[in-house]
């Protein structure tokens, strides 16, 4: 890299000298990137509050990052970098310790005879030249580069979360604890409990919530078998196996979990569940479900993350199309009736179903629900946790609800024809029901209802939309790249032979970012059923789910496997995804 230096300072260049420096907002304005209107505004926010200008103006929308970092570039004559795309050497990272580059919110990314570079923000404090020259030891020349870049590639390469894990378990790895011996007996709950309180033991599991927030897990999987103990993570919904600590704590592992979760850690033969709630930075929230079921050679935990702040309640940003959200959005709209939302277990039912609440949650609205269990705390919505062991099922609850006087109603899921019977009633009876059911797809749930007992004039009457929905992990953004695809390969698929030209397939190399799969985050495929006057005379006339499909499809509905192609074409997700989540029609 070509930097002019001089004593440690990046300077211009000799034509400049003498020259006024023009101003970061005048450079802004006379590139037409802002107008003089929009300077005055944020120079204004700039004299309240003190922050840098630059911050102000990409904060509020009003230029991009990389307009920014331009802009300081030229400004400042330096180079601009673009970090994502940079592999630094681990020793140059060495050079400035994590504290410095957390507080000043730079990164060293290059050295080379007794210089070292490093990427900043702000090219414009000169103090922060001199901490860097004073702390390295080296000569210092300065690149911009974005603020968001550099906080996440201080993530990436400092001493991050799962190295700390793993060093936790390697200190761990001698440890005295022995409780996992071949015996007859098994251990009492005093010596469970004493070892579960060691200080490795609560490190171990402290890091290991830790580093599974971290890299985004949605489920910690901790299974004990006969000489081994494995600990994997469910990330973007496939599962990925850690290191896992010495074979001799997971006694210990687990009852320090139950400790946490509050549950009875003499009781080791029935299955228990529990939570865990954490409080992380600046005030954030982590829950932890906690599940605990005994197996042949101990108890198998599960623990899921719920992040409330992660919990995606636009309905714009969940998949749909524009077409299938309308069709939903109306739907929960209307007065009465009943939305259906249905799939397997962990394919976003419970987002899609919070989503509608938020949408309709209003001052004027009274919203109830029934949840088995309540994942997040919605304000402004009346929620309940069921207990059948003393009767609070769905269908009591649902009794109950009626004489509440409720607007909406929301049941975690309807599993029989009592749950069934009462909910199609209120739908019947002035009130909008939002539940779920497990089907294979939308046609399918009517036959659902139909087979628990439900007779076809109250289904035809009280459905408005049945929603089927599945996951596909989406293509990494940070590494993904253009592809050829055979055109056999798209015809397996069904792409319609005339449309095979238009799909660009994008696939992910692996990165860090992505943990090396080549995929990073989730988005749901949607298959939306109306039911309008010509499906509610199929399902009066008892037609199969093959034929209600086929009739839908003629009038506008998209399957699943569309709905997958869609996203494919549009580079989202890959031809594997698409396959995995959806069926041929």
């Amino acid at each position: 890299m070509d930097y002019k230096q001089k004593g440690g300072k990046a300077m211009v260049d000799e034509k400049d000298k003498g020259q006024p420096r023009i101003k970061l907002g005048e450079l802004l304005v006379r590139e037409n990137l802002i107008t003089p209107a929009q300077l005055q505004t944020a120079l204004t926010q700039h004299t309240k509050t003190k922050e840098r200008l630059g911050i102000i103006l990409v904060r509020d929308g009003v230029i991009s990052e990389a307009e920014l970092i331009k802009a300081l570039s030229e400004k400042w004559g330096v180079p601009c970098v673009d970090l994502k795309t940079l592999d630094i050497d681990p020793e140059v990272i060495k050079l400035v310790k994590k504290e410095i580059a957390e507080r000043f919110r730079v990164i060293p990314i290059n050295r080379a005879a007794g210089t070292i570079v490093i990427a900043v923000t702000d090219p414009s404090d000169l103090h922060i030249q001199d901490i860097m020259g004073f702390s390295s030891g080296y000569k210092v020349e300065i690149v911009v580069a974005g603020e968001k870049d550099i906080t996440d590639a201080i993530a990436k390469y400092y001493d991050s979360t799962s190295d700390a894990l793993n060093r936790v378990i390697s200190e761990i790895g001698d440890s005295d604890i022995v409780l996992s011996q071949e015996q007859e007996q098994e251990p009492d709950a005093e010596s469970l409990k004493t070892a579960s309180e060691d200080a490795p033991v609560v490190k171990f599991v402290n890091s290991l919530l830790a580093d599974a927030i971290s890299r985004n897990a949605s489920d910690i999987h901790l299974e004990p078998y006969e000489k081994s103990f494995r600990i994997r993570y469910r990330i973007d919904g496939v599962l990925y196996e850690i290191k896992a600590p010495p074979f001799k704590l997971k006694d210990a592992i687990t009852s320090r979990i139950k400790i946490m979760a509050e549950l009875d850690i003499s009781q080791r033969r029935l299955p228990q569940d529990g939570r865990i709630k954490i409080k992380l930075t600046q005030g954030r929230e982590m829950d932890f479900r906690v599940s605990v079921y005994p197996t042949l050679f101990g108890e198998k935990i599960v623990l899921r993350l719920l992040d409330k702040s992660n919990l995606q309640l636009d309905m714009t940003k969940l998949g749909f199309d524009e077409q299938q959200f309308e069709f939903f959005k109306s739907a929960i709209h209307r007065p009465y009736g009943m939305v259906l939302v249905t799939g397997p277990t962990g394919s976003g039912k419970t987002t899609t179903l919070y989503s509608a609440l938020s949408e309709l949650n209003q001052a004027d609205t009274n919203i109830m629900t029934a949840e088995d269990p309540v994942e997040f705390n919605l304000p402004g919505i009346n929620q309940g946790q069921m207990h059948e062991d003393i009767g609070l099922t769905f269908a009591a609850s649902l009794r109950s609800f009626l004489r509440q006087d409720p607007d909406i109603i929301m049941v975690g899921e309807i599993r029989d024809f009592e749950t069934a019977e009462i909910a199609v009633k209120a739908a019947l009876t002035g009130h909008m029901v939002l539940s779920t059911l497990h089907t294979n797809d939308a046609t399918s749930t009517i036959n659902r209802l139909l087979n628990m007992g439900v007779e076809p004039f109250l289904v035809a009457s009280s459905v408005n939309l049945v929603v089927a929905q599945r996951l596909v992990r989406k293509v990494c953004s940070q590494c993904k790249e253009s592809i050829n695809a055979s055109t056999q390969a798209l015809l397996d698929i069904q792409v319609p032979e005339d449309e095979i030209a238009d799909y660009q397939l994008m696939k992910g190399k692996g990165c860090q970012t992505c943990n090396d799969s080549g995929y990073k985050g989730r988005i749901a495929l949607y298959e939306v059923l109306v039911v309008g006057p010509e499906v509610q005379e199929y399902i009066l006339h008892g037609a199969s789910s093959v034929e209600i499909k086929r009739a839908a499809m003629r009038l506008g509905m998209k399957s699943m496997r569309q709905s997958g192609l869609a996203k494919l074409k549009a580079g989202v997700t890959t031809i594997e995804e698409v396959v995995r989540s959806s069926a041929a029609d």
